[in-house]
This record gives C-alpha cells, structure tokens and sequence, in this order.
C-alpha cells in the first residue's frame, strides 16, 4: 500500500530479459533499511525487491505487469519505455502510523495514459491526459489519480480526457519536470472510485 507521495527518483542501471524482467534501480535510499521481500512502488507499479547494493535494489517484473504498464513502451512514445537511464518515481510502501499525504494507492497498475497537451500558467503546468476508454468512467472532478506513482488531482474530465495542474514542487520532486507530450504514462485509478462503480451494477 502506498499514498502516491514520491519520496525519491531512481535511475534504471541495468535491464536483464531472463524469462521475466529483472531491473536494477539506483536509489538515494538507505538500502540497509529496506529488506529483500519488501515492496517498491517504481513509476506507480507495485515491485518486489529481490537483491540488494549500496545504493541499488533490483526488482523482478512480469510479462503481465509489463503489458499493462508502460515499461514496455510504445511506438509513438517519445520516452521509450524503460531503458538504461530513465529515471523513475520511487515510494518505499506505507507503514502504520506514517502520515496519508495523498491517497490510497495499491502499486497496480489499471491502464496508460498519454500526455496530448502541456500548458504553463505561471509556476505550474497544467497536463492533459487521453485515458483508456474503458477507465475514463472511473475518473472525476476533484477526485484523484495516480500517474507514474504521483498522486494528483483531476482539475477537469472530458470524454476519456482529463487534466490535472502540476505545481513546482511536484516537477522539482518527481519526474514530471522531465515530461513531454506523447509521453505514456502509468494510471492507477482511485479505488473508491471502483468500488463505487462496482455498487452501481447493483443499483
């Protein structure tokens, strides 16, 4: 379980294709404190650790998680999916008691968005995302979103497009200071907002 408040950025050093996936991630964590088993969430997506460096943990990621992210990605992405290099959002999971700066966010990965449209207005930039159209119906209003890990506020929904307004620390903080139009990125929808379609099935 995670809050979508990212606490650091990684750079992938290293991709192994050994059957599934393996990823080394340089990290400005304390690896001593993180244990071989424990949960990352990298760009969003729920990661389990599976060895350990100074200042490096790797990670094993299926072909199901890299079809339904944007690891893999895409041919008209100008980020090119993962590759030695990129830099990732990192959130080590939440404990009991730390504080909920954003929302609850699970590490899985529902869907990828793209980036149609970037816009400055003073400090900030506001983002406009074309979500799949089988998510679109789970995002509102003033509800929120987690897009590459970051938990974000959806500012307006159109159709299967929606848009959020990225302030300065959040670029200074995670990687969307990196962000270009056509990028692809990871959308977890909020689980409330699933929950409550679900009911509705009901009415």
């Amino acid at each position: 379980m995670f809050t979508g408040i990212v606490t650091d950025i990684g750079t992938v050093q290293a991709l192994d294709k050994r059957g599934d996936l393996r990823a080394r991630i340089n990290t400005g964590y304390d690896t001593a404190t993180i244990d071989i088993g424990a949960s990352i969430a990298c760009d969003g997506v729920c990661l389990t650790v599976i060895a350990l460096g100074e200042d490096w943990f790797e990670v094993e990621i299926s072909a199901e998680t890299v079809s339904k992210t944007n690891i893999a990605g895409g041919e008209d992405d100008p980020s090119g999916g993962w590759q030695t290099g990129k830099r990732v959002n990192l959130e080590r999971a939440l404990k009991v008691g730390d504080e909920l700066g954003g929302h609850i966010v699970s590490g899985h990965v529902d869907g990828v968005a793209e980036i149609v449209e970037m816009q400055d207005e003073g400090d900030s930039t506001r983002f406009t995302f074309r979500a799949p159209e089988a998510l679109a119906c789970y995002i509102a209003p003033k509800g929120s979103v987690a897009l590459n890990g970051t938990s974000l506020t959806v500012n307006e929904v159109a159709g299967n497009s929606f848009g959020v307004n990225i302030i300065p620390h959040t670029k200074a903080a995670t990687t969307w200071g990196l962000a270009r139009v056509g990028d692809r990125v990871n959308l977890e929808i909020d689980t409330l907002a699933r929950y409550v379609a679900r009911l509705r099935q009901f009415d």
